[in-house]
Parts: C-alpha cells; sequence; structure tokens
C-alpha cells in the first residue's frame, strides 16, 4: 500500500467519517456510547503494544524509543494541567472591576460570552488533536503499512467517543445541532491536514519517524490510561466489568484480527 494512499485514507477515516458517525450516534442509548469507550481502550492499547512499539524498537535502540514515550507521557501531562489550570484559574473572586452595578448590567452578554468562546475552544481543541492525529497517522504509515493500519483503527475507536464529546460540548455551549455538527466535521478536516504534512515532513526526515511512533504510543497510553479507563471505573458493577473487560477484549481483536488475516494472505 503506498504511505500517502493510506494516510489519506486513515485520516478521512479518523477524522470526518468518525465525526459523522458520532453525530448520528448521538441517537444511541448512553449505554450503547460508553461501550464505545471500551472498545476504544482495547484498540488503543493492542496498536501501542503489539504494533507502534515492536516496529519502532527495530528501528532504533529500546532505550532511545522509551525516552521518546516518556517525553511524550511528560508533555500530555503538562499540556493537561496547563488546560486544567487555565480553566480554574481565579480572576477577582468573581468581582467586577467596575462595581456590582456594572455587573449586574452585563451578567447575561458576559454569560453568552463566555459560553461561545467555551465553544469555539472546544471546536479549535478539536482541530488540534486531529492535526496531531493526522500527523500519527503518516508517522505510521511511512514505517510499515500494518502499522499505519493499526494506528488507523486505534485513532479511528478512540475518535467517534471523542467527537461524542465535543459535540455535547458544543450543544452545552449554546450551539444549534446543524452548527455543531458542522463545526466538528470543519475541525476534523484538520486530521487530513495533519496527515498530509506530517507525511511530506517525515519524508524528508525519515530518521524522525521512530521519535514520531513513540510520540504516538505515548498519546495513545495517555489517552487510555488516563481519560478513558478512568470513565470505565465509573461502572463498578460485577456484571459491567465483564462486560467492560469482553469489549477491551473485542477493541484488541479489532487489531490483532485484521494484521494476521493480511499477514496471512
Amino acid at each position: 500500500m503506498d504511505p500517502l494512499v493510506g494516510t489519506v485514507a486513515a485520516s478521512l477515516a479518523g477524522g470526518v467519517a468518525a465525526c459523522l458517525f458520532a453525530g448520528f450516534s448521538l441517537a444511541l442509548p448512553l449505554a450503547a456510547l460508553q461501550r464505545l469507550v471500551a472498545l476504544a481502550v482495547g484498540a488503543m492499547l493492542a496498536a501501542v503494544f503489539l504494533h507502534i512499539l515492536p516496529h519502532a524498537l527495530g528501528m532504533i535502540g529500546g532505550q532511545r524509543i522509551f525516552m521518546w514515550v516518556l517525553i511524550g507521557l511528560l508533555f500530555f501531562f503538562l499540556m493537561e494541567k496547563l488546560v486544567i489550570w487555565r480553566h480554574h484559574h481565579p480572576h477577582g473572586e468573581g468581582e467586577d472591576p467596575h462595581g456590582p452595578g456594572h455587573a449586574h448590567a452585563h451578567s447575561h452578554t458576559h454569560a453568552q460570552v463566555t459560553r461561545e468562546s467555551a465553544g469555539w475552544k472546544v471546536a479549535l481543541g478539536g482541530a488540534s488533536h486531529c492535526f496531531c492525529d493526522g500527523v500519527l497517522i503518516a508517522a505510521a504509515f511511512l514505517a510499515d503499512w500494518k502499522v499505519g493500519l493499526a494506528t488507523a483503527i486505534a485513532i479511528v475507536a478512540h475518535a467517534i467517543p471523542q467527537e461524542i464529546g465535543d459535540f455535547i460540548a458544543l450543544r452545552q455551549a449554546g450551539w444549534s445541532k446543524r452548527d455543531a455538527l458542522f463545526v466538528n466535521v470543519g475541525s476534523s478536516l484538520a486530521t487530513l491536514v495533519g496527515g498530509v504534512i506530517g507525511y511530506f515532513a517525515l519524508s524528508e526526515i525519515r530518521g524522525a519517524i521512530p521519535a514520531a511512533l513513540g510520540l504516538a504510543a505515548a498519546s495513545m497510553l495517555y489517552i487510555a490510561v488516563s481519560d478513558l479507563i478512568p470513565t470505565l471505573h465509573k461502572r463498578p458493577q460485577a456484571r459491567d466489568i465483564f462486560e467492560q473487560f469482553a469489549l477491551i477484549a473485542l477493541g484488541v481483536a479489532t487489531v490483532v484480527l485484521p494484521h494476521h488475516f493480511l499477514h496471512s494472505h
């Protein structure tokens, strides 16, 4: 498979297609949406430990690969902390510098502006995340098309619950269903942009591919362990535990089985 073709196809699947599926899947019951999270966990962990890291270790030494994984994990932790700090940072303990009368007169306008800006932050944050996904897809296909396929499956599996979360956040910010879906589709196109840019950049600097694979592994590990698995712990009943484990195993199978099927042919 040509790496550029694979990158473009996977970027569209992980971006626009996943976004459209997420928009239509909002009609499903909440329990069905939560099952997608368990599937995403299995797919991402399988892609990291069975495809991305083994291939990267075959390209350069293990210590260098794990150094990039460590750098990636610390970077994503720092970025998340900065976002949380910015969201909760106090601004004068809620006091308006112009006095209570001015605050009352502008309370409705301020609330509207806050909700609109929150919506745009969600959209821009989603676009940034999608762009990075595209770069990671390009790095994986340039390394090996099987690694690219596994990475694409994992990113699609994660992108669907992510897009659902973004859509809900935009709706809560006061956006209409049509506008929220339109903006989500637009931001998801950043996956294709990141994939194309990443492909041509890494084609010129192929020595950077192992580092990009290490960062891809770190990204998926951090999302799976820090974001997705904690949501599964909110359902501690025995029936939920067995269901989640089965769905995680199914997510692993979605990455493992295509590899074995294609390898046997």
